[in-house]
C-alpha cells in the first residue's frame, strides 16, 4: 500500500491511498454491501457506474451465509461478486454490540448464535483474520468489542484493554496468514480500531497506544451508537490529532452528508454507512434542497426528476411522480431508482468535498452545504424507515 498525502486544508485531509485492487481518492465513501451485496438490487457493474470506488462487505454475515470456505472456493470476493476494485471487510466486531442478547464475551472472543438460525459460532482474533482472509478483502479491520457509548468507565476500560491485545493477536495472525502460500491477497491490508466510548482520556491513550502498532490504517469506532452528534465530534477532535497522519483515518459508520463534512474537517478520510441504500429503500431520497419522501401526496403529479441538478440514470430517466407511483405498487424498480439516486449522491458529494480540498475552498464549500443542510433539517437526523 501507498498513502500519499497530496493537499491539507486545515487538518482536512486530501490523500490518494493505492493498494493491490486499485487507487482509492480520498475522502472517500464506502458503500455498503453487507452480503456481498448492495441492498437494493444494484450490481457490481451498475455500483461503478455510480462512481463507487470501495465497498464495504461484512465478514460475520459472510461467515454464516454462504460460508468464508465457499467464498475462497470461488476466488475471493472481488471474483465471487465481479468487483474490481478495493474492498473493506469489517470484522463481526460491530456484531458483538448489535447481537448483545445472543453473545458471550471471553478473552478468547466471543461466542454468537447465529441470527439466522441459532447456532453457535465462536469468533476471536484469529477466527476473524482467517474469516478475512478467505474473504481476500484489500483491508481487513481488527477484531474488537465495540461498547456502548454511555457504557461505565469500568466497563469501557475493561473492554478497550481487550481490544488492544485482540489487536495484537490480529495482527500476528495476519501476518502469518499473508505468508501462506495460498492466501487469496497476500497483500491484505489491516486497520486497527480505537474504542473508549465517549470517555476522552480512554479514547486518547488507546489512540496511541495501537499507534504504535505501526499498522496500515486505523479507524475510530463506537460512534454513531447513542451519543448525540455533538459528542461524536468532540470525541474526533480528542482522537484524531492521536493517530498517524500519515496513515488513513476511517470513521466507522457515519454518516449523514452533515456528519461526512464535519468528519472531514477534522481529518477522517473513510466513511461508510447503510443509509443511502436503507433510506432509499424505503422512498427517502437526498438532494441538496433537502430529503424528499416520495411517498408523500405532493408528488403524485410532479414531472420533476428527484433532484434537477442530478446526473444519476433514475433523474435522467424519470420523474418524481412515475417514481412515486412504483414505490406505491411495490413495485422493485421504484425501490432501485431511489438507492440508484442516493449512492450517487453520496459519491458524488465526495467528488465535490475532493474538488474543494484540491482547490484550497473546502472550508467555503462546507459553509454553504451546512447552511442549505441547516435549513432542512431532515439531512442532520436519521431519517427513520417506514
Amino acid at each position: 500500500m501507498r498513502y500519499e498525502i497530496l493537499r491539507t486544508e486545515g487538518k482536512a485531509k486530501r490523500a490518494r491511498m493505492t493498494t493491490v485492487h486499485g487507487t482509492v481518492e480520498t475522502p472517500v465513501f464506502m458503500n455498503v454491501g453487507t452480503v456481498a451485496a448492495i441492498k437494493g438490487g444494484i450490481s457490481s457493474p451498475e455500483l461503478a457506474e455510480l462512481g463507487a470506488q470501495i465497498e464495504l462487505c461484512n465478514t460475520y454475515h459472510l461467515h454464516v451465509r454462504p460460508g468464508d470456505e465457499v467464498v475462497k472456493e470461488m476466488g475471493g470476493l472481488h471474483k465471487f461478486m465481479n468487483w474490481k476494485r478495493p474492498i473493506l471487510t469489517d470484522s463481526g466486531g460491530f456484531q458483538v454490540f448489535s447481537l448483545a442478547k445472543l453473545r458471550k464475551i471471553k478473552e478468547e472472543g466471543v461466542r454468537f448464535h447465529s441470527h439466522v438460525d441459532g447456532r453457535i459460532i465462536f469468533m476471536g482474533p484469529e477466527e476473524s483474520m482467517r474469516i478475512q482472509s478467505n474473504l481476500g478483502s484489500t483491508i481487513a479491520m481488527a477484531f474488537d468489542e465495540c461498547p456502548n457509548a454511555l457504557a461505565d468507565r469500568d466497563y469501557v476500560q475493561e473492554s478497550v484493554d481487550r481490544t488492544t491485545r485482540w489487536l495484537v493477536r490480529c495482527k500476528e495472525e495476519m501476518a502469518r496468514l499473508n505468508a501462506l502460500p495460498d492466501t487469496v491477497n497476500p497483500h491484505q491490508l489491516l486497520f486497527g480500531i480505537n474504542q473508549g466510548a465517549i470517555i476522552d482520556d480512554i479514547r486518547i491513550r488507546h489512540a496511541e497506544e495501537i499507534s504504535e502498532l505501526d499498522l496500515d490504517g486505523y479507524a475510530v469506532g463506537g460512534l454513531a451508537v447513542g451519543e448525540t452528534h455533538e459528542e461524536m465530534y468532540h470525541i474526533l477532535d480528542q482522537v484524531v490529532p492521536h493517530l498517524p497522519k500519515e496513515k488513513p483515518t476511517y470513521l466507522m459508520g457515519v454518516g449523514t452528508p452533515a456528519n461526512i463534512l464535519e468528519g472531514v474537517e477534522r481529518g477522517v478520510d473513510f466513511f461508510d454507512c447503510v443509509y443511502p441504500s436503507r433510506n432509499g429503500r424505503h422512498g427517502h431520497v437526498y438532494t441538496d434542497e433537502g430529503h424528499l419522501n416520495l411517498f408523500n401526496a405532493q408528488y403524485e403529479r410532479d414531472p420533476r426528476p428527484i433532484s434537477e441538478n442530478c446526473g444519476c440514470p433514475a433523474c435522467r430517466n424519470h420523474s418524481r411522480a412515475y417514481i412515486r407511483h412504483l414505490l406505491k405498487s411495490g413495485e422493485m424498480l421504484g425501490m432501485r431508482l431511489c438507492v440508484i439516486h442516493n449512492l450517487w449522491y453520496y459519491n458524488h458529494l465526495m467528488e465535490e468535498i475532493r474538488d474543494a480540498l484540491d482547490r484550497g475552498c473546502f472550508a467555503e464549500y462546507k459553509k454553504k452545504k451546512m447552511e442549505g443542510f441547516a435549513a432542512h433539517p431532515v439531512h442532520n437526523r436519521v431519517m427513520r424507515p417506514r
